[in-house]
């Protein structure tokens, strides 16, 4: 059923954008009754941080439907057999199923596959609310607000806006080009720019609704918080062309790989993008040494990043301790990120270590990823909420006003 069955049918399209619409209708009033008194910048800084925590959430649930291999459980989009729920195409599941039990269509995976687009579009229509409030808001602030405390510019909203439908499409491409290695790996990467989007927008909005101005750093720890999370994002892109190659059980060792510290590997085969899964662009199987050289370039590249977190995170201790009593709100900040860095580096080595060592247990592998999301937005935070020194904080904290630069 699943080879004849056609890759795009948009027939169940309206009634899955109605059931996004009721999916996102509970965030926005549950913000809408806890922020009936605040103002509408406050309201759209819930707002944000909310849609950031259900995209994350998404982000791990994207993670748990790749892991459990439920990916292609529905063989067509944006519905399942061309209908918007997997109780709707139960006859053509039940074929699939009883002709290949541990196939890649069961009922349980297609639940899995659709529950995943439903959240998805949940978060759509949150983000398109998000962009509208921006561009209302802007409207009527015009010529209203003083310099310096303008709402957030709508072009972000907007950009996050389109950048989703982009991820929407990857997720499409996904199943029509049958977990495609360097399609999948886009969509994960797709996900993790939509966090970073994310958190820079409820950062903004926490700046000008409280009236504070970002942390100024010392160019050095400023330099060095920007590396790490240049080196995250290429860690985060090597890890995801582990998980998208199945490459995670080439090393079930540690620290060596098949018992040597240089293992046999094939770059040329293993990098090699534009490939179906588990072939090569000739049509040959993808051999074992490729395999190797994606893991053990993945591992290689983590003790370099895990040096460079640890490294920040005591940096911006030390900053910390400087500025605690002139600047206690910059302090806390950047005491917060910190430990932040510390519990996320030590979650990645131990769910990598458990991913090797134990067999790939699933709720390690969902972990792992999920550390990951996590660390490129405590990073994009903490960007997005500092000033290198001497380039100007804008509008001064009421809580740190006078401090001066951090980590000096």
């Amino acid at each position: 059923m699943t080879d004849t069955q056609a890759l795009y049918d948009f027939a169940p399209l309206l009634r899955l954008m109605l059931l996004g619409a009721v999916i996102a209708l509970g965030p926005l009033t549950w913000v809408w009754w806890r922020s009936r008194g605040a103002t509408q910048g406050r309201r759209m800084q819930a707002l944000t941080v909310l849609t950031l925590f259900l995209t994350f959430d998404l982000v791990m649930f994207g993670a748990f439907t790749r892991l459990t291999d439920s990916g292609l459980g529905c063989p067509d989009w944006p519905g399942c057999y061309g209908e918007a729920s997997p109780l709707g195409a139960h006859a053509e599941i039940s074929e699939a199923q009883a002709a290949m039990p541990t196939g890649p269509v069961t009922h349980g995976k297609a639940w899995v596959e659709m529950i995943h687009r439903y959240l998805a579009t949940g978060v759509g229509v949150l983000i398109i609310a998000l962009t509208v409030a921006a561009w209302r808001e802007r409207r009527r602030a015009r010529g209203a607000v003083p310099p310096g405390h303008e709402p957030i510019n709508p072009w972000w909203p907007t950009a996050t806006l389109v950048w989703v439908c982009l991820q929407g499409a990857f997720g499409a491409w996904t199943v029509t080009m049958k977990l495609f290695p360097a399609i999948v790996t886009l969509h994960l990467i797709g996900g993790v720019v939509l966090l970073a989007l994310l958190c820079v927008q409820a950062v903004r909005y926490a700046r000008a609704t409280t009236g504070t101005g970002p942390v100024p750093l010392a160019s050095g720890l400023r330099w060095l918080l920007g590396l790490a999370a240049v080196l995250v994002s290429v860690q985060v892109v090597l890890g995801g062309w582990v998980s998208t190659n199945y490459a995670v059980l080439a090393c079930t060792t540690f620290p060596t790989c098949q018992g040597s510290w240089w293992p046999e590997m094939d770059f040329a085969q293993g990098f090699q993008i534009w490939r179906p899964l588990g072939f090569l662009q000739d049509g040959s199987h993808i051999g074992f040494a490729a395999l190797t050289a994606i893991h053990y370039v993945h591992r290689l590249f983590a003790y370099a990043v895990l040096l460079v977190l640890v490294l920040l995170a005591l940096r911006l201790r030390g900053a910390a301790a400087q500025v605690r009593a002139a600047a206690p709100a910059h302090a806390r900040q950047l005491g917060a990120q910190a430990r932040w860095l510390l519990g996320l580096a030590a979650l990645q080595l131990a769910t990598g270590l458990s991913n090797v060592i134990l067999d790939w247990p699933l709720l390690a592998a969902v972990l792992h990823t999920g550390g990951a999301a996590a660390l490129v937005v405590v990073l994009t935070w903490a960007l997005s909420a500092s000033v290198a020194q001497g380039q100007g904080a804008g509008v001064p904290s009421r809580a740190s006003a006078g401090a001066s630069g951090v980590g000096a």
